[in-house]
């Protein structure tokens, strides 16, 4: 349903509107009274030419030098590039007139400029270009730095990953993105320099231009012959902004559908053999302080399908920003990153020959799905083919990123990144903006993926089950620093802590004291019988302990008495949380609680071959 406008603001705006409108409805009045007879045209004419041409030359001249100062300024936060910023929208502030004067004392026949030129910067051509461009440069400015201050950084990170550098990140990316915002800036600076009277009257009172031809007819015939005059003006204003509400036009935003083959089946010379992944092995050691936050983690992973996880704010993302060279990184840049025999420490982010995928893909606004794929500086055209077809693009090539859906943008991000034959991919929670069904089936295409790519595979994300899903080996981080890390079946089975228990979302997990051997206190004065695993824990000793949950199940003369404190349905199944004297543990409803209701009380047995303990102090397995 379309939003009702509040009245207060109808009415404001329609005052300001009417208000706007108004000059020009009362000037039509007058041009019956105009001296259309004692015009001279051939002067007007002149006068237009004059501030046309300097309205453009000074246009130009603040189109070069303004579009890299208004990309400086959005970029940079050190304080002196904050005073310029702050200088060059002076003019804004100053009366035309002072401008002018200001001029003056720089460009006038008694200054040091002005003696070295003779005097031609005044009184000329030239001068009215200099004028016109002192007080319309702002307009660029102001427009170029908040422009390049609305386009994601990430955009510039990623054209950096696929082997772009500086220059041409800004000229392919940045520029094309930001231009839109420039554009119309460039049209404010046009506009204000070709009606420029004030600052143009002081440092080039000749030749004319149409606001000092305007005001010598007025002087000199009054209002009557100075009419007509306003017709070459008014119509210039017009066509500008018929073209401005023109630019302004936006194509409708389409949403497609999910189509395409699904199933991810590289050809056989992107695959991996045996002796191209036992080469490729990742190690780093990171360290990074932003602020408060202190990054400080190192990894030396023995597989190629590696996971981090972590709570928001941990330092997931900035841990792959680091890997890519897209932060500095405060270890020493030589054997930082190691990729086998490659020093990627070394390189800057666009020699990496990485792949990157940030959370929102990083796709360019302004480029095609074809010109997506062709943007990689090595981009094979023949592996570019390859993964249209198979990712199920192939039909979307000429569309923009607006006109994708999230599935299919993640899609475009990957083909693009294997178009590389990259051998580290980077994913940085990929799959966060889908929903279930199709995240749940690009993960399981991603999965498939991996097992037959070369390529080493680094999945930042927070969902346990994605990081057991699509990764070997798992680094659980927290604040910056290292919790567990290790082969993915033994962290999940084994944690180190309880922290790191709560951040994989495991159940029936804790820590508890070894009663005698094979019988662990859990809490609260229990005792659970542990299995038999060849090693016994001395009386005393403190460890974790887990509790499969197929292990609890409902007996009439079970050993222990539980309160049921909720049901819960998971995934279609029902568990029951029950209460143990303090110690909680999670049960299916089918081993034999399918009647347990919230606050029922039930008798249980802990069967002890689905008891495991282990050392708590670094998360090994003694058992």
């Amino acid at each position: 349903m379309p939003r009702t406008v509040a009245r207060p603001l109808l009415w404001l705006a329609a005052l300001l509107a009417v208000y706007l409108c108004a000059p020009f409805v009362a000037s039509v009045p007058q041009l019956g009274a105009a001296d259309w007879a004692s015009v001279d045209w051939r002067e007007t004419w002149s006068a237009v030419a004059v501030s046309a041409g300097s309205a453009s030359v000074a246009t130009l001249a603040i189109l070069l030098g303004g579009v890299p100062l208004g990309y400086l300024l959005a970029r940079s936060t050190s304080r002196k590039m904050a005073l310029l910023g702050f200088v060059v929208q002076l003019p804004l502030a100053l009366p035309p007139l002072t401008s002018g004067v200001l001029l003056l004392f720089l460009l006038g026949p008694y200054s040091w400029v002005g003696r070295l030129t003779g005097g031609a910067l005044t009184d000329s051509f030239t001068g009215i270009v200099l004028a016109e461009a002192f007080v319309a440069a702002p307009f660029l400015i102001i427009a170029a730095k908040s422009a390049f201050s609305a386009v994601d950084p990430v955009l510039d990170d990623v054209a950096a990953t696929l082997g772009h550098r500086a220059g041409s990140r800004f000229l392919r990316v940045m520029l094309p993105v930001a231009w839109p915002a420039i554009r119309a800036g460039l049209a404010l600076a046009w506009l204000r320099a070709f009606g420029e009277f004030g600052a143009t009257v002081m440092v080039a009172y000749h030749p004319y231009s149409l606001p000092v031809y305007t005001y010598v007819v007025f002087g000199g015939q009054g209002l009557p012959a100075m009419m007509p005059l306003l017709l070459p003006t008014l119509a210039i204003a017009v066509v500008c902004a018929a073209l401005s509400i023109y630019s302004l036009r936006q194509k409708p935003l389409i949403e497609q559908t999910e189509s395409g083959d699904e199933t991810l089946a590289p050809p056989t010379d992107l695959t991996a053999s045996r002796g191209d992944s036992a080469r490729l092995r990742l190690a780093f050691q990171l360290r990074r302080r932003l602020g408060a936050f202190d990054l400080d983690l190192a990894w030396a992973p023995t597989t190629r399908r590696l996971a981090i996880i972590g709570p928001s704010g941990s330092g997931k993302s900035l841990a792959l920003r680091l890997i890519a060279g897209l932060e500095r990184n405060e270890v020493s840049d030589a054997g930082a990153v190691r990729l086998g025999t490659k020093d990627l420490g070394a390189l800057p982010p666009e020699r990496r020959q990485i792949g990157y995928m940030p959370q929102d893909y990083g796709l360019f606004p302004h480029m095609t799905v074809a010109e997506q794929l062709a943007f990689p500086v090595d981009a094979d055209p023949a592996s570019a083919r390859y993964w249209l077809d198979h990712l199920g693009l192939a039909q979307l090539v000429a569309r923009l990123p607006r006109q994708l859906s999230f599935g299919q943008r993640q899609r475009v991000a990957l083909a693009r990144a294997l178009t590389r034959h990259s051998e580290l991919l980077l994913f940085d929670e990929p799959f966060a903006a889908l929903d279930t069904p199709r995240r749940r089936r690009l993960q399981q295409s991603l999965r498939a993926l991996q097992r037959e790519i070369t390529a080493v595979t680094i999945i930042v994300t927070h969902d346990p089950d994605e990081a057991a899903l699509l990764a070997d080996e798992v680094l659980v981080v927290e604040q910056g620093r290292v919790l567990q890390a290790g082969d993915i079946d033994a962290v999940f089975e084994r944690p180190a802590s309880m922290r790191v228990a709560e951040l994989l979302g495991l159940h029936n997990v804790g820590e508890g004291v070894m009663v005698t051997p094979g019988l662990v206190n859990p809490g609260n004065g229990l005792a659970f019988a542990t299995a038999d695993c060849g090693f016994d824990f001395a009386a005393g000793q403190h460890v974790m302990w887990r509790v499969a949950s197929q292990s609890v199940v409902a007996s009439a003369v079970g050993a222990f008495e539980g309160v049921v404190e909720g049901v819960e349905l998971r995934r279609g199944e029902r568990f029951v949380r029950l209460n143990l004297d303090g110690v909680r543990l999670d049960v299916p409803a089918a081993n034999g609680f399918a009647l347990a209701q919230e606050g029922s009380v039930w008798r249980v047995d802990v069967r002890a071959s689905g008891v495991v303990v282990w050392c708590r102090e670094a998360g090994r397995s003694d058992v």
